[in-house]
């Protein structure tokens, strides 16, 4: 028999069980069980009523975690801003692809185009999400703005626009473009003199 989980708070609670549903749903789509949810997480069945309404709102809950961004901003403020440029943009390349995919992954397991309707309803709040990815991510690179041919929040979309068609296997026919090649495409394009880079 599987351990028992120690009694947390509720929003604590709430989070262990949104955190245990999404590799679920990555697996089984909306199909996953209430049983299966509390195998991993480790509770009693029941346990998951006391702090959701329904599986529903558990699964919309955990699609809605997997789309917002403050993990994301968090690891890429563990970025060394100390880092040279292409260094820098490799680490936030490899943050966003690996992004991109899971999130990808995410709504084919859903059987959705685009973004599951949970996330469309809350735009408002998921723009408000991007716009914190995208200060995270113009910091890291402002330090050698300089250096670039355009504004820093331009090449940080152009980034971002390059690394989301480039793990996107469908879009790409499945093969995904490596971080290096993403960056080197998107320095050597805007950087204001390619050939003095390093």
């Amino acid at each position: 028999m599987t351990p028992r989980a120690p009694a947390l708070p509720a929003a604590e609670r709430r989070l262990a069980l949104i955190e245990a549903t999404l590799p679920l749903l990555h697996e089984h789509g909306r199909s996953v069980t209430t049983r299966q949810i509390a195998d991993a997480a480790g509770v009693a069945e029941g346990t998951i009523f006391r702090v959701f309404n329904s599986k529903d709102e558990l699964v919309d809950e955990a699609v809605l975690h997997a789309f917002r961004s403050s993990t994301f901003v968090t690891q890429l403020e563990d970025v060394d801003p100390a880092l040279p440029l292409r260094e820098r943009l490799l680490a936030i390349t490899r943050l966003l692809q690996e992004r991109y995919i899971s999130t990808f992954g995410l709504i084919r397991a859903l059987g959705t185009m685009g973004p599951p309707a949970v996330v469309k309803a809350d735009h408002g709040r998921h723009e408000d999400w991007r716009r914190h990815v995208d200060l995270a991510m113009v910091r890291l690179v402002e330090p050698d703005a300089d250096l670039l041919r355009v504004p820093a929040a331009r090449l940080v979309n152009t980034l971002r626009l390059l690394t989301l068609g480039g793990s996107n296997e469908h879009m790409n026919m499945g093969d995904l473009m490596a971080p290096e090649e993403i960056v080197d495409t998107v320095l050597v394009g805007l950087l204001a003199d390619p050939r003095g880079s390093s």
